[in-house]
């Protein structure tokens, strides 16, 4: 079943704050941009994506050297449900993540990454 699945991958807390960096922001993200957010190293958050990705509630998009992650706007009912509950309940959990993404989105350049990694 979908909803299990789903449930089961928001289980894993690093995708949880991949899902409310992209809900809170309301905008798609660079693998970069969501690395120096979390504090988590590339190839983690990249192996996070593609769960998210291959459940099919994430599009993606090339810009320049960068892909950029977005969920799926006008998903089901149930998605959009769910991602209101993240947003409700997770913006002062994760309150740290945000404050760095927002440091981190203000680097931008014409709206698009321009530094590439900065985490170490």
């Amino acid at each position: 079943m979908y909803s299990i699945r789903l449930f089961k991958a928001l289980g894993d807390e690093t995708r949880l704050r991949i899902i409310n960096l992209l809900v809170q922001s309301k905008q798609s993200l660079c693998v970069c941009e969501m690395t120096d957010a979390l504090l988590v190293p590339q190839y983690q958050i990249s192996r996070h994506l593609m769960v998210l990705k291959n459940l099919g509630i994430m599009n993606t998009e090339r810009r320049g050297t960068w892909v950029y992650y977005a969920l799926k706007r006008n998903a089901t009912p149930f998605i959009e449900d769910l991602m209101h509950l993240i947003e409700k309940h997770f913006k002062d959990t994760y309150a740290d993540d945000l404050h760095r993404l927002n440091e981190r989105l203000a680097k931008r350049e014409g709206g698009v990454c321009v530094v590439g990694y900065t985490v170490k």
